[in-house]
């Protein structure tokens, strides 16, 4: 006899699967992850069926009973994974039936393992959706914490990697900080459609005993159904979206390592990472390297990896479910793993950070005010691009005469415009250029801590 009987689809088979199928087709080994959610899955199942007829309430409550004990195992470490398990769902059902007898048969009536599986994807992934929500809201409140402690730290601005204008610290970190919101944002709206149920849509054109849908959703605490059949056993949008919120969030935290992998360099000497995130050299004794950093920075292609996998098997496949399809938990399991450790260690990172003051002031040289020379200029009636070019060609003199600006004279000043008289001086103030820029979304003091307040009040809802 086949071995193939023994599989839920054996019956249309006289031959054995080869080993090397067998272990080529299994899935267990990695959706083994979905134990609970299948559990979950099948006791709705269980009361959704009952509900038409197929069940009595005591064969309803056998099988609720038999989940309830498979679920033990698995929490306790006891199940016991046998040959011919293809998958969680065949683990799950084989176990019942060794402990509920024949009865456990009736539990696949009109259910097909195609909505099956994506009904536990779609239940897993929202708790882990759940969950990141929280470490992103977490890592926001670190990145407020400390703007708010280095309020007064000014260091240079940089476009293009050169040195720009002055900006606050804060100003600089709070830059991330609304870029994790809109992470944060973004989770929110992926959450509504993954919380929709595939559960009823059979293996592709229904289900054929008027089990209600919408009562199966309430249950399993789905906000509606998948409205077509086909759509609800193929559908993986919810992966690719998930795949590029993972890609998106680590782009976000490779640019911000990025920077801080720069500033703590012995050039910058902005920031002191903590040792607890650091390491050293086989053979150089002096080095202390930001490897929290850069395994960020590398790990963001690892996770962008997994989405354009993913998307170049989601392309080929027609409609209905394909068994492609089974290549889409593995990238998920790994980008969520990798998303999920890498927000801990980005908030661990900023928290335990050293920011030397006295080197990001030492930093601010006379050049970063260029453009408020220029707008000096312009507070004096001169058009801006004409004041553009005086200061230009002030910054040229300087060149020349290799000084700062603050060290040119007057009459050095006066030789470019006229327009230049003694309060000029009161250009030479980096604090006085950060509060100049005071309008909504500035680097000036007032303008940063209405940031922090809109995050804070943001993270307050």
């Amino acid at each position: 006899m086949s071995s193939n009987l023994k599989k839920l689809w054996g019956g249309r088979f006289s031959e054995t699967t080869d080993p090397l199928m067998e272990a080529f087709n299994e899935s267990l080994s990695f959706d083994k992850a979905f134990y609970k959610a299948d559990i979950i899955g099948s006791k709705a199942y269980v009361k959704g069926i009952e509900k038409v007829g197929i069940l009595t309430s005591d064969e309803a409550k056998v099988l609720s009973d038999g989940l309830d004990k498979v679920l033990e195992e698995w929490e306790t470490g006891k199940f016991e994974i046998k040959m011919g398990d293809e998958d969680i769902h065949t683990a799950n059902e084989r176990r019942l039936g060794e402990l509920v007898g024949k009865v456990a048969g009736k539990l696949h009536t009109g259910r097909s393992r195609n909505d099956q599986t994506v009904t536990d994807f779609r239940i897993w992934m929202r708790e882990k959706l759940k969950e990141l929500s929280t470490i992103l809201k977490e890592l926001i409140e670190v990145i407020l914490v400390r703007a708010e402690t280095e309020i007064d730290v000014l260091l240079p601005g940089y476009t293009h990697l050169q040195r720009a204008q002055p900006i606050r610290f804060s100003h600089l970190l709070l830059s991330y900080g609304f870029l994790f919101q809109a992470d944060y944002d973004r989770l929110q709206e992926l959450y509504k459609r993954v919380n929709l149920c595939p559960l009823g849509s059979g293996a592709l054109a229904g289900n054929p005993f008027k089990v209600d849908r919408e009562y199966l959703a309430s249950l399993l605490e789905f906000d509606g159904v998948v409205q077509n059949s086909i759509t609800g056993v193929s559908d993986r949008d919810f992966v690719a979206e998930f795949l590029f919120w993972c890609s998106l969030v680590m782009t976000h935290i490779s640019r911000l390592s990025e920077d801080f992998i720069i500033y703590s360099s012995a050039e910058f000497g902005f920031v002191t990472l903590s040792d607890a995130y650091s390491t050293g050299s086989s053979i150089m004794p002096q080095k202390k390297n930001p490897d929290s950093l850069e395994l960020l920075r590398g790990k963001a292609g690892r996770v962008f990896g997994n989405m354009s996998g993913f998307m170049m098997t989601y392309k080929g496949t027609p409609s209905s479910y394909n068994k492609d399809l089974q290549e889409d938990k593995e990238p998920v399991f790994d980008s969520h793993t990798t998303i999920y450790s890498s927000l801990k260690i980005v908030a661990a990172v900023i928290a335990t950070m050293k920011i030397n003051s006295k080197n990001t002031h030492a930093a601010l040289t006379d050049d970063l005010l260029a453009t408020d020379l220029a707008d000096y200029l312009v507070r004096k009636g001169l058009p801006f691009r004409d004041a553009h070019h005086v200061s230009g060609s002030a910054v040229n003199l300087c060149e020349a005469k290799n000084v700062q600006l603050s060290q040119l004279s007057l009459s050095d000043l006066q030789s470019l415009h006229p327009l230049f008289t003694d309060d000029v001086s009161n250009i030479w103030n980096f604090t006085q250029c950060v509060e100049n820029r005071s309008s909504t979304g500035g680097t000036s003091k007032s303008s940063v801590l209405a940031q922090i307040d809109t995050l804070r009040a943001w993270l307050k809802k």
